[in-house]
């Protein structure tokens, strides 16, 4: 069985759609997954926004619980770690850096295109090799400088826009947008997209 966990800032809208979507997705489809949700930037305990719970419900989808802040022990129980944006990707790599290989946005595991996922590969290695460098005083070269801009605009942006305060429209569009990356997650995990 994999152990899923979705990320975003609060653990209030984004990431607890996402969890309680594939959860019933998953039963749906008769996939067995573990699925948890948490905050980089929350507390334990707040209420799931009035917005995530109508669009829930509307999809005649339940969701019980209230935010979790992400800690150790949830980033070591996940086999999957899916954040909702690149920034919360990042917040998460900074203070868990040994969870590199689990670790995606939910629109970059999803997607499938062999270019874009060769493209991201090679983004990752020019960063990590910037980094790299830059702890040891020195830059990259600017031939590396121009491949790493050149990537970045040649990639999709793999994130999904916060509807925290929005109206609920906004809310039914973000959760149609995890919905369908879900839909490929859930493709992948039965071995009808193309594994990681």
């Amino acid at each position: 069985m994999k152990r899923i966990l979705f990320v975003c800032t609060g653990n209030t809208c984004r990431s607890p759609m996402a969890e309680a979507l594939l959860r019933e997705q998953a039963s749906r489809r008769g996939i067995t997954v573990a699925v948890r949700s948490a905050g980089v930037s929350t507390v334990d305990g707040l209420p799931i926004s009035a917005g995530a719970l109508e669009t829930l419900r509307r999809r005649e989808v339940s969701h019980q619980g209230s935010s979790r802040a992400l800690t150790a022990e949830a980033v070591d129980w996940a086999d999957l770690i899916l954040a909702m944006t690149s920034g919360h990707k990042r917040d998460l790599l900074h203070v868990h850096p040994d969870a590199v290989d689990k670790t995606y946005t939910l629109k970059e595991f999803a997607n499938s295109d062999p270019d874009v996922l060769r493209n991201i590969e090679e983004l990752e290695s020019l960063y990590s090799d910037m980094q790299m460098k830059g702890a040891l005083g020195q830059q990259l070269t600017g031939d590396e400088r121009r491949r790493l801009l050149e990537l970045e605009r040649r990639i999709p942006s793999f994130d999904i826009a916060d509807p925290f305060g929005g109206s609920q429209s906004l809310y039914d569009s973000c959760s149609r947008e995890i919905e369908d990356a879900i839909g490929k997650l859930l493709d992948k995990l039965s071995g009808r997209g193309v594994a990681r």
